[in-house]
């Protein structure tokens, strides 16, 4: 066995004890029960306590029979022997039950009580097991179900109980009283006032209850008052356990001495008939727990914290003979138990372990233990492995029983409906006495419903959801209530579920099994990523942005770049637009619209969503529009948003979208106004009358060409009668976009019935445009599966479901006729048949727009509602990610994308589905537009640059920018570290199990960012060292970790080098473009906060550089005193010494694994690394203290290895 890491001064028991046994598993041990246990190749682990067949127990003498692990390296809080099964229960510090089954110690059970407070008693019932905790009481089965959860006031603290019959408790602690609880009933019946506070242990007897105190004193009362009768002075310090058996109290504890409290050798024994002390028995041990095992005698069993154990009678003398020695892998044993048959022992130690002692080869714990309820096994038959990823995959391969019964799956769907439980609404009483102490509510409760159980009502409860009122985002549909099962779950809000390693470990892959990049949902008005996602996927618009850029610190055409760079990059895993997201939040426009959220309001779903996004989208045009203009034509006023522009050409958006119009203004005098405008998009205007149930039938086209050559009556100013007079104001095209952008304005229940009555419409003209043709089931041959979403797919026979709930055309056809008219028509691919090829009318002013993508607004009262999109992704798309001309429609639900047949772009139900935002754009669009990148980033961003703070001298230079000759080549090494503050705390609840779940997490913004030379005559010398300016509050600086300062982001009292993220951004991005490789210590979270995306093979982390599977992650301060013999991170970190420290790491990296080309070599290495983290804890030693193992023997030695 291994023993390091225990007293030394207990090594002398271990040959005495252990010689003989071979390094073995224990072969009563069940596998399982060590599966987290890392056993050594060579030897075995600490925590697996070999014991042989062969060992002899010998007959009334207590020896060791078995030991196991409980949970590894947590302290062993509490055990108990059933009272009523063959089983021992063990609690932990860390609030986890085991629990193990006969003198094998085989593993039964295993579950968590609480998630942060260690288990203080454990009581064994008839139906189950007591657990008590600081101030919780937990009642639960044996196979680990809570029956019931007891909670106690916060200000409790409890440490014992006392079953004092079959449903009656006491529960004690270190206040001044002690709690009556019925278990019946699960409630407290009477509270006992304590004189002496600080109850910590209580036994019965059938004369009294007896109480021991902290303060050293045994108080007996009585039976029925529960007041004292008798009390005694056992110690004058403090008491550490006492037993009762017969007419005896013995008692062991702490004593006062002028250095302090001593542990008192001797053991204080009362006589319980005469109620006064006799000669106290003094021992050979330190005692800290004492038990009667009486079987022939009253003999006391003696146990010491180091592992010593004496026996002797209460009223005779100690005989040291009578010592044995408990073998305790950890330092210390922490507790103690006695079975009810006297014949096992139980330890556990503070390292997990449980030992367990008998005196007899085959005891056991109860003299009459009723049977174990074990689980039944699995018993499956082998069954040939299934790839459910493939669609072709004959379910027939799956093993059913021959029957001639009609099946359950038969059933028509006509007869059945989903008619789900839903949860009731909290009573109003409980709502209105609710305290919230932080972000948790309390309420006392109202006792108008049976506890955990509520009734059955289906019928009446739907009642009252169908009587709810719609979410107040959107008016639609206020009769009726758009209900949970009619959104298709890939429609519904998706949410990120963190854990303790934060996005780590959340599957993505799950959501999104294609190469296209998703955006994340939880930084604050990240409503937009849907938008975000439509003018990614238009080919134009990506290009030109990317090759835009401009020296404004908060533009939003620069950041929308950098964010379809990641995209660009990006191969599945999602991206996140926070620096987009932060430029908009500065723009006082985005603000005075109304775009910016509050994160209540966002999520709520306060506000309609719908109105919100096509704000957005006419903000977003127009602001794209302006800063590309800005940059040839500064201008000195930004206009606030508005949709027109007298020279909108000046921009490539205004080419893209911009609409020249002609407004004429007629009065009735005669007199006639013309103007010329432009607009980036237009709004769909719907006809009067349009919610009459007997409505007319509208083609999509002549709405359209009603918005766009819209016509209205009107108060106007008239020049010639100079005064306000009615109006006939038209509008007339002189130049169509090449993308056409329509807000389709559905805002009301009364847009809503219109587009419902046109979808019916629509469907009996295509019935009978079809006749016996439509297949009442979407079911197609294999042959035409690749004709899914293709616009050139043309299937001869739709089914039922897809001709539903559509009016939108997936093409129409616009004609500018000579009198300055337009005409506009429903666009379908048989059309080319009569009227010719798309391509060849445009010479006569005809042109086709194809749909593009469509952005809908989820109705969901659950989650407040979301936006999504269906975007037709082209075949540039498909050929840059997967190398195969293809267009097809997806799905784009933030992180989740879903390719989808194309007609359910089209398809909208307006109980739950709204159309918002339409994208038509001309056929051949990109035949027209330059689409190659150049990248705008240029070498000189790495240069020096002037600090924005004002108290910034030379003096404080913390780095020497890089000269013409030293700029980076491909393959470089660059060492970089960031720092970072705080801007939103994290947003947590606490789960009824105890447990913390993270329901939004902290918003950090990079505040330092520091790059080092990796080569050269300068290597470890900084060229980048920027503290970064921040307009947002900051509410954390994180001193600690990141050594920023408050002031130090302030430029009129910085001394740092202050510059904004853009500037930073920049040369990152620079270095990213030209091929460094950049070297330090965790920086998936650097770049992840910073906002980049870096292709795999360009870093070097040395977090995963010393990492073995399975292991947890190693610091930098521990790598760097380990290996290289620094002490870094004293008070605070500072990023040049990380940067610095994670270069030099690198460097040990490659002299340890030979350039990588000696990985058994470079095991043991990092095997020698954890092995020394265990024993000291992951922490460096102070500086007087042990020095690092880099000069020490053992070190050189693993380095021979």
């Amino acid at each position: 066995m291994n023993f390091e890491g225990l007293d030394p001064g207990l090594a002398e028991y271990a040959p005495a004890m252990h010689s003989a046994l071979d390094p073995v598993l224990d072969a009563h041990l069940n596998p399982s029960l060590l599966q987290n246990v890392e056993l050594d190749p060579e030897g075995v682990a600490l925590e697996a306590l070999p014991v042989q067949e062969s060992v002899h127990i010998m007959e009334g003498v207590y020896s060791e029979l078995h030991s196991v692990v409980a949970e590894v390296g947590v302290p062993v809080s509490v055990s108990h022997f059933d009272l009523h099964e063959e089983m021992l229960w063990v609690g932990s510090h860390g609030g986890h039950a085991t629990s193990f089954f006969g003198p094998a110690l085989e593993r039964y059970s295993s579950f968590q009580v609480n998630g942060g407070d260690d288990i203080r008693q454990i009581q064994s019932m008839e139906n189950g097991i007591l657990f008590l905790t600081k101030n919780n009481l937990k009642y639960m089965a044996r196979g680990g179900l809570i029956i019931f959860d007891y909670l106690l006031d916060e200000s409790e603290d409890m440490h014992s109980l006392l079953l004092t019959d079959s449903s009656t408790l006491l529960v004690g602690g270190l206040q001044n009283h002690i709690l009556e609880i019925d278990l019946n009933t699960v409630q407290e019946t009477q509270k006992y006032a304590v004189e002496t506070p600080g109850v910590t242990i209580m036994r019965q007897t059938n004369r009294f209850f007896f109480c021991g105190h902290t303060s050293g004193k045994v108080s007996l009362r009585d039976l029925r008052t529960f007041k004292v009768e008798h009390e005694f002075d056992a110690f004058t310090g403090s008491l550490s356990d006492f037993d009762v058996h017969g007419n005896l109290l013995a008692s062991c504890g702490f004593s006062s001495r002028l250095t302090g409290l001593a542990c008192d050798r001797f053991l204080k024994v009362y006589d319980l008939r005469m109620m006064r002390a006799i000669t106290p028995l003094q021992v050979h041990v330190d005692p800290a727990f004492l038990r009667f095992i009486p079987t022939y005698t009253s003999r006391l069993a003696i146990i010491s914290q180091s592992g010593q154990c004496q026996f002797c009678e209460p009223t005779g003398l100690a005989n040291p003979a009578d010592i044995f020695h408990v073998n305790p892998v950890g330092p210390l044993l922490m507790t103690f138990d006695v079975s009810a048959s006297k014949q096992a022992l139980a330890f556990g130690d503070s390292e997990g372990c449980v030992h367990l002692w008998t005196d007899s080869p085959e005891p056991s714990f109860n003299p009459y233990s009723r049977e174990t309820e074990f689980a039944l096994p699995c018993l499956v038959d082998s069954l040939p492995p299934l790839d459910w990823s493939q669609d072709l995959l004959p379910l027939s391969l799956i093993p059913v029983p021959l029957t001639t019964d009609t099946l359950l799956s038969d059933w028509p769907a006509a007869n059945s409906a989903p008619a789900p439980r839903r949860a009731p609404p909290v009573d109003a009483e409980i709502l209105r006495t609710m305290k919230k102490v932080g972000f948790i509510g309390y309420a006392p409760n109202p006792r108008t419903r049976l506890r955990n159980q509520i009734p059955y009502r289906l019928k009446e409860l739907d009642s009252e959801f169908d009587s709810f009122s719609q979410v107040t985002e959107s008016p639609i549909g206020r009769e009726e209530e758009p209900h949970l099962h009619m959104v298709s779950k890939k429609y519904r809000k998706v949410t990120i579920k963190y854990s303790k390693l934060g996005l780590e470990d959340f599957d993505f892959k799950h959501y999104n099994k294609t190469l296209f990049a998703g955006l994340e949902p939880h930084i604050p008005n990240a409503y937009c990523n849907c938008m975000i996602q439509v003018l990614y996927f238009l080919e134009p618009v990506r290009c030109l942005i990317q090759n835009h850029l401009c020296q404004k610190e908060f533009c939003l055409a620069c950041e929308l770049g950098f964010l379809f760079h990641m995209l660009d990059l990006s191969r599945g895993d999602p991206c996140q637009g926070s620096n987009f997201l932060r430029a908009f939040r500065t723009i006082p426009e985005a603000s005075a619209l109304g775009l910016i959220l509050a994160d209540s309001d966002e999520a709520s779903g306060k506000g309609s969503l719908a109105r919100l996004i096509q704000r957005w989208n006419r903000f977003i045009l127009t602001q794209l529009h302006q800063d590309m203009q800005e940059l040839e034509v500064p201008q000195a006023y930004r206009g606030a948003g508005g949709s027109s522009f007298c020279s909108s050409g000046d921009s490539v958006i205004g080419q893209l979208f911009s609409c020249e119009m002609e407004n004429c203004s007629l009065c009735r005098c005669g007199s006639e106004t013309v103007r010329a405008s432009s607009t980036l998009l237009f709004t769909l205007s719907y006809p009067e009358g349009s919610n009459d149930k007997t409505g007319k039938n509208y083609d999509f086209a002549q709405v359209l060409k009603r918005s766009i050559c819209l016509e209205q009556n009107t108060q106007a100013w008239c020049d010639n009668c100079e005064k306000y007079q009615p109006t006939i104001q038209t509008r007339n095209i002189r130049h169509l976009p090449d993308i056409l952008v329509i807000n389709c304005e559905v805002n009301s229940s009364k847009e809503a019935d219109f587009w419902r009555m046109q979808a019916e419409f629509a469907f009996k003209m295509a019935i009978k445009k079809h006749g016996g043709e439509i297949s009442k089931n979407k079911e197609f041959a294999l042959a035409d599966w690749k004709e899914l979403g293709s616009p050139d797919g043309i299937l001869i026979c739709p089914s039922i479901e897809e001709l539903k709930n559509v009016w939108l055309p997936f093409s129409i056809r616009m004609k500018m006729t000579k009198n300055k008219g337009l005409d506009v028509c429903n666009w379908t691919d048989g059309d080319e048949v009569q009227w010719g090829p798309a391509r060849a009318e445009e010479e006569h002013g005809v042109y086709v727009y194809d749909l593009m993508a469509t952005v809908v607004h989820i109705l969901d009262s659950r989650t407040g509602g979301s936006l999504v999109a269906h975007i037709k992704v082209g075949e540039t798309y498909h050929q840059r990610k997967e190398g195969v001309t293809h267009q097809q429609w997806y799905l784009f639900n933030d992180f989740l994308i879903e390719p989808i047949d194309k007609h359910e772009a089209v398809q909208f139900d307006m109980n739950w589905k709204v159309p918002a935002i339409l994208y038509y754009v001309k056929r051949n669009l990109n035949s027209r537009y330059n689409l190659n990148i150049k990248n705008p980033i240029e070498p000189n961003v790495l240069l020096a640059e002037a600090s924005l703070a004002r108290k910034q001298r030379k003096t404080h230079t913390t780095f020497i920018p890089l000269m013409l000759n030293e700029m980076p080549q491909v393959g470089d090494l660059v060492g970089l570290d960031a720092e970072f503050v705080t801007l939103n705390e994290e947003e947590a609840e606490l789960r009824s199990d105890g447990t913390k779940s993270t329901i939004k997490p902290s918003q950090m913004s990079v505040a330092r960012i520091t790059c080092v030379r990796g080569q050269g005559p300068n290597e470890g010398i900084p060229f980048i060292d920027d503290y970064i300016s921040t307009q947002e509050q900051v509410v954390d600086y994180l001193t600690q970790y990141s050594g920023i300062k408050p002031g130090d982001l302030d430029a009129k009292i910085s001394s740092k080098h202050l510059t904004t993220l853009k500037s930073t951004y920049l040369k990152l991005r620079f270095l990213i473009d030209i091929g460094v490789k950049f070297v330090g210590h965790g920086l998936q979270k650097d770049f992840r906060v910073i906002n980049l995306m870096v292709p795999k093979d360009q870093v070097l982390d040395t977090v995963y550089l010393f990492h073995m599977p399975r292991k947890r992650m190693i610091s930098l301060r521990f790598l760097a005193w380990y290996f290289l013999d620094l002490k870094i991170q004293g008070e605070t970190h500072d990023s040049i010494e990380d940067a610095r420290t994670a270069l030099q790491l690198y460097r040990k990296y490659l002299e340890l694994s030979k350039n990588g080309t000696e990985p058994e070599s470079f095991h043991k290495v990092l095997k020698g690394l954890y092995e020394k983290g265990r024993k000291m804890d992951w922490k460096v030693p102070e500086p007087e203290g042990q020095t690092s193992p880099k000069n020490a023997a053992v070190f050189s030695s693993v380095l021979a290895l």
